[in-house]
């Protein structure tokens, strides 16, 4: 048998030859790492949560948690959307279609979602950490060594994000929004503005004292105007008028006045016809609407009820109980995650349905039991702060007793 000497084919070698040319081909050059690409490259999130000591599992603890939290309040404006054009459907039609998906529904929307967010944040926390628990993943959690404590921790950082939001919003973002609302629900809706007023009596500044038999709001007018300067507790100058009519920023002008200045046994009297006057007060002061504390920012809410006290206006507990509610409610996000992980962290037989049940019966009479609270402040039983802090009280200890069960 005849043995041939192993020779490589041309064509195998031209292919090879070509395959490397194509490689190496100078007409070809290699592409240029761009520096400035690189330069101002953001850092990805899971670097940046790592240095907060936060694993992998806890981003995916964050981001179910966090993605179930926004399903949530999606899933309910959707039913929220149907009901409200059901029945509002006769105003709808009267007005505007641009006026009612920009004044009303993009700042309807919002206001809802905020105003329920420990609901939204209750229900996030139950199914997911049911479904978790349902698949036993939570067990194998634990029994790698890791404790309940440090598996609350991306619980903990979910409901810090969703306080900060709901805060947020409802101090600064929301409260300017509510304006066009209101002023749409007014307009085409309900008109719940009060236009009139009487027996109007509040401190001007300290030692004055203003009067009105009534006021008429679209009139800008007031009827029976009085302003009595007190000095030591004595009076010592008195102005009375027919009509009084607000212009702009604190500008009052006095028709048909009489000045009695007081000063011992002395009284001198001016009359006039007319007299433009700064009186630091605003219609707003005393014609106070149901949903004016809706329209003012947290700063602005705190200036108004200090402004409203000096003058000694007695019907400001609900912007009172507004500006408690906006930070019990970024408490409340903490205290109903402990309680919602607590409950559904174990395996349960019935499945993630009893959790659920649970989990809306507790959330719904937090809820419930704000608005009842409320009502202790207005009748004036508490003061607004206690009313608004007693259902996080009274959950917070919930909370403890239900996390120290199951961390055993």
């Amino acid at each position: 048998m005849m043995k041939f000497p192993f020779r490589k084919s041309k064509k195998s070698v031209d292919s090879r030859d070509t395959t490397a040319t194509d490689i190496t081909a100078p007409d070809t050059p290699a592409p240029e790492k761009s520096a400035p690409r690189k330069a101002f490259r953001l850092p990805r999130l899971g670097a940046l949560l790592g240095k907060l000591g936060l694993k992998r599992l806890d981003r995916y603890i964050i981001s179910n948690f966090l993605g179930t939290y926004l399903f949530a309040i999606v899933l309910i404006l959707a039913i929220t959307i149907m009901f409200d054009i059901n029945e509002k459907l006769d105003s709808f039609l009267k007005a505007p279609l641009r006026a009612t998906l920009f004044d009303y529904f993009l700042n309807f929307l919002p206001y809802f979602a905020n105003q329920f967010s420990p609901l939204f944040t209750f229900i996030a926390v139950i199914f997911f950490t049911s479904k978790l628990a349902d698949k036993s993943e939570i067990i194998a959690m634990l029994s790698t060594g890791m404790s309940f404590r440090r598996l609350l921790l991306p619980y903990m950082v979910s409901a810090a994000v969703i306080a900060f939001a709901t805060y947020i919003l409802s101090a600064y973002v929301i409260p300017p929004a509510n304006v066009k609302r209101i002023e749409y629900t007014n307009t085409y809706v309900k008109n719940k503005k009060v236009e009139y007023g009487s027996n109007i009596q509040l401190q001007v500044s300290k030692g004055e004292i203003a009067y009105m038999s009534r006021y008429d709001n679209k009139l800008k007018t007031g009827y029976k105007f009085s302003l009595e300067t007190f000095k030591d507790k004595k009076l010592v100058s008195r102005l009375t008028a027919n009509t009084v009519k607000w212009d702009t920023l604190d500008r009052w002008q006095v028709r048909d006045y009489m000045i009695r200045d007081l000063s011992g046994k002395q009284e001198i009297i001016t009359r006039g016809t007319r007299l433009d006057t700064v009186i630091p007060i605003q219609p707003r002061d005393f014609l106070i609407s149901k949903n004016d504390h809706e329209t003012l920012t947290t700063p602005q809410l705190s200036e108004y009820i200090d402004s409203q006290k000096e003058r000694g206006v007695a019907n400001i507990k609900t912007f009172e109980i507004e500006y408690h509610r906006r930070f019990a409610m970024t408490a409340a996000a903490f205290i109903l995650t402990i309680i919602g992980m607590s409950l559904s962290s174990r395996k349960v037989k019935g499945g993630m349905g009893l959790n659920i049940g649970v989990g809306l019966v507790l959330s719904f009479g937090y809820i419930l039991f704000t608005t009842v609270t409320s009502t202790f402040a207005v009748s004036g039983l508490t003061s607004p702060m206690v009313a608004m802090w007693i259902p996080n009280i009274v959950y917070g200890i919930i909370a403890v007793i239900l996390y120290r069960k199951a961390a055993q």
